[in-house]
């Protein structure tokens, strides 16, 4: 029966799902994700281990099933009534593959039904339905579908997390030659999750994923060849690795634009999550509805915007973004008509492609100098939609829309120097648009310049610079989305879903990512990792995201080796990584901790004046540093008071007349200080 218990498990689990999100559906902030608390995951571990040990003993009893049987048919081949008997059992034979035809026949009906609904729908209940599908797909043998049921237990969609079981699938798969297990199982190889901690068992498995066609794992050992890790560093081996993703990323784009997703930092915002500029609030989306409504053209657009690609965590809605548009196109907005010309050229649900309303709302867009509408109009006579293809036409609208600083048109003039297209090739002139539209993020300008370095075509071939381009546009991919998910789901609490889908992203070379896990692991709040392993993970993660630029991470290194978290207490590292994050980033808080260290000798030579310098920088540098510093200074000073005192060193170190020489800028602060201090002891004496 395969995974039917399973499976019938999970339908219940879904059901109860659908019902709780029903009942909170009109609930504020997100309720919606917490619908499967009355979930028991110990019941899903105990039924998944029933199964899948019940689906091992079956393939036994089979085995020994078709030892005898084959037997049998052995016997029965000596027999003189062969022909007639084999006969027979070709019947039989007939009967069973056409039978197994219609159940995979089913299966596969029953995939593509779910993968519909996933891919149109909005919210939690329609997702829950989709995996419905899955489930009984998947009780039919949809391999598919057992992937997507395996993805669900291990990243705890619905609620549902349970690693062991999603291993136990993952296995079976792998040996069904599933790329997407053998990724699986090298991510869970390498963190150690549920696994056995085997860097080169994730490397072979890795490398099995990206022979079977897995982007992820492509991308996994593109980043791991990129920063050797337990490889030789190798940018060509890289360079190969990223150039395969990229050129699948590159042809998604060409297609439509990609997806931007919102990387929320947990290090910036660990005590409020919802106040972000990633993430648009509840409360403050119902306000834009509101002046939206009330006639404010510019929110009506940033609306529309926002709904038309699905940003700042709000769902893709092609009906609410024509709405919008519609709105402030009547009020005049050049934007709106621009946006509404897009929609048309594209085609979608809520605007059926139409070239001649595209140009129609481009026109009315260009005329009032709108940069996007005389992009729109240059891509119709570029493609020749609903006009001729005039290459001379589609440059000029190009132009002046790239001098307005319209990074698609930007791009669009680089490309058509790159290929030729009615005009010369020049390599140079392409690489200067590519360059631009690059400045602001566009993602095959990205794509085209790291062709150009990759290939040596009208710049120096540059190994490197290709490969750290490749790796922009690779992480556009639709696997990025994670990072929304993994967001909502430690706003609600679920760490370890939180973690899993943080750690794969980081896995990938997602500097965020990597930061994100390491944050999480510190707070040595998730389940799925032993805990005395917590602090290795996150310093192996925090020093990855320092390497790729990351000043708050290169700190956190040195408060590992300060403190002889999860590794030996080393003042001297630390100080050093203090060194680069405040000479290198402009760190004020390595600044003030590797003044510290001056000032008392820790991991370097004692330096009272290069530890008042270094105090002075953090103050400039920063202002949250200003009264740390201030408390600090007054502590140095007094300290060194002290001490001049007890061995009479008034006349050497103590220069009244030239306070501002001995105690800097700040004197006047630290006798506040002092004398405050004294009369709070006074006060306390006589009324103690």
């Amino acid at each position: 029966m395969k995974l039917l218990s399973l499976l019938i498990e999970i339908l219940i689990i879904l059901g109860v799902t659908i019902k709780n999100i029903e009942a909170e559906r009109n609930n504020k902030k997100q309720k919606q994700r917490n619908v499967t608390t009355q979930i028991s995951v110990n019941k899903i571990k105990q039924f998944l281990s029933y199964i899948l040990e019940r689906r091992k003993l079956v393939k036994v009893i089979n085995k020994r099933e078709n030892l005898l049987e084959k037997k049998k048919n052995q016997h029965k081949l000596r027999i003189k009534e062969i022909q007639n008997k084999d006969i027979s059992k070709r019947n039989k034979n007939y009967l069973k593959k056409r039978s197994k035809k219609n159940f995979t026949a089913e299966g596969d009906q029953l995939f593509k039904m779910g993968i519909k609904i996933l891919q149109q729908s909005k919210g939690q209940r329609q997702k829950a339905q989709a995996y419905i599908f899955f489930a009984k797909a998947a009780d039919l043998g949809n391999l598919k579908a057992m992937e997507k049921m395996a993805d669900a237990l291990l990243f705890g969609n619905f609620g549902m997390q349970n690693i062991t079981a999603a291993i136990q699938l993952y296995e079976l798969l792998a040996k069904e030659g599933s790329y997407k297990a053998q990724n699986a199982l090298g991510f869970l190889s390498s963190y150690g999750i549920g696994m056995e901690y085997n860097q080169a068992k994730a490397l072979i498995y890795y490398t099995f994923g990206s022979a079977g066609g897995s982007m992820m794992s492509q991308m996994i050992l593109g980043y791991r060849y990129l920063s050797g890790i337990n490889v030789l560093q190798n940018c060509e081996v890289a360079l190969y690795h990223y150039k395969k993703v990229a050129d699948y990323i590159a042809d998604k784009l060409e297609k439509s634009e990609g997806i931007p997703v919102e990387k929320v930092r947990l290090t910036e915002r660990p005590e409020n999550l919802s106040s972000n500029s990633e993430i648009l609030d509840w409360d403050i989306y119902q306000y834009y509805k509101f002046l939206a409504e009330r006639g404010d053209v510019q929110i009506q657009v940033s609306l529309g915007q926002l709904h038309l690609i699905g940003r700042k965590g709000l769902d893709q809605d092609y009906y609410k973004a024509l709405y919008y548009f519609l709105k402030a196109a009547k009020a005049g907005s050049a934007n709106a008509m621009a946006f509404i010309g897009k929609m048309y050229l594209e085609g979608n649900d809520a605007a059926p492609q139409n070239n001649a309303t595209a140009f129609k709302y481009f026109s009315m867009a260009a005329n009032k100098g709108n940069a996007i509408g005389l992009h729109g109009l240059g891509l119709l006579y570029f493609y020749g939609k609903g006009v001729p293809v005039n290459y001379g036409e589609a440059l000029k609208y190009f132009q002046k829309a790239a001098e307005k600083g319209w990074p698609n048109a930007q791009f669009q003039l680089g490309f058509m120097y790159y290929s030729g297209s009615g005009v010369w090739k020049d390599y140079k002139l392409a690489f200067k648009y590519f360059y631009l539209a690059s400045q602001s993020g566009q993602p095959l300008a990205i794509y085209y310049l790291a062709e150009m370095y990759a290939t040596g075509a009208g710049v120096l071939r540059s190994c490197r610079t290709a490969v750290e381009l490749y790796k922009g546009v690779c992480e556009l991919g639709h696997w990025a989305e994670k990072f929304l998910t993994a967001y909502f789901a430690y706003k609600d609490g679920d760490i370890d879903s939180s973690l899993v889908q943080y750690a794969l992203l980081a896995e990938m070379g997602y500097e965020v990512a990597q930061s994100n896990s390491a944050f999480i692991l510190e707070s040595k709040k998730a389940k799925i990792i032993e805990k005395e392993k917590m602090y290795p993970m996150a310093l192996l993660l925090w020093n990855r995201a320092a390497i790729q630029g990351n000043a708050f991470a290169r700190v956190k290194i040195g408060d590992y080796h300060y403190y002889g978290y999860g590794t030996k207490k080393d003042y001297q590292t630390a100080a050093t990584h203090y060194s680069i994050a405040a000479h290198k980033y402009q760190s004020a808080q390595a600044m003030f901790n590797l003044a510290y260290m001056y000032e008392h000798g820790l991991g370097t030579t004692k330096d009272i004046h290069l530890a008042r310098r270094l105090y002075d920088m953090a103050a400039q540098t920063s202002p949250d540093a200003h009264m740390p510093v201030f408390f600090a200074l007054v502590k140095l000073e007094t300290m060194h008071l002290l001490r001049d005192i007890l061995f009479f060193n008034f006349t050497m170190r103590w220069k009244w007349i030239k306070l501002d020489d001995t105690l800097g800028q700040y004197w006047d602060l630290f006798a506040i200080g002092l004398i405050v201090a004294m009369l709070i002891y006074l006060l306390r004496n006589r009324y103690g």
